[in-house]
């Protein structure tokens, strides 16, 4: 019985050892992301997987709020075509209580993103995973905003 015991307690502390250590390489991941995303970084796009969700929640005047799904591949063109008004603007995101948790084999990112450009808040969240190379990427991509563009179709 002390022998099956122990090997329990072995088990459960790899783990959860194990586990620290993924949502550590998750922690890791987003940093340099945020890193890439608030320098215009040319790989930007390579932490996206190739075929990753993409949500925004508008918060309208109104206070009612639109749930826009937006293709990657409109993602990509939009965030280019902005990406020089961006800069001179030192448009950058600040990520404030981010919180990590599991999520099916994946982690989920939660935290509350604060534009540069302004002075409220807005929740949003990433789902990461590994892909078949064993890379870290963003499979879908949450964030609340107040930019009404995301109304306008492509």
């Amino acid at each position: 019985m002390k022998k099956i015991c122990a090997v329990l307690i072995s088990f459960f502390s790899i783990n959860m050892y194990c586990s620290a250590d993924e949502i550590q390489e998750v922690q890791c991941f987003f940093n340099q992301y945020i890193n890439a995303a608030n320098n215009y970084s040319n790989n930007y796009f390579n932490y996206y997987s190739d075929n990753a969700k993409i949500i925004r929640i508008v918060e309208k005047p109104d206070g009612s709020n639109e749930i826009v799904n937006i293709p990657i591949e409109r993602y990509k063109s939009e965030t280019k075509k902005s990406k020089s008004l961006a800069k001179i603007r030192k448009y950058k995101n600040k990520y404030l209580n981010v919180r990590i948790t599991k999520h099916g084999s994946d982690y989920k990112i939660a935290a509350m993103r604060m534009p540069s450009t302004s002075d409220y808040k807005v929740p949003a969240y990433f789902i990461v995973g590994k892909d078949n190379s064993g890379n870290w990427k963003i499979k879908e991509e949450s964030m609340n905003t107040r930019v009404q563009k995301f109304l306008k179709p492509d």
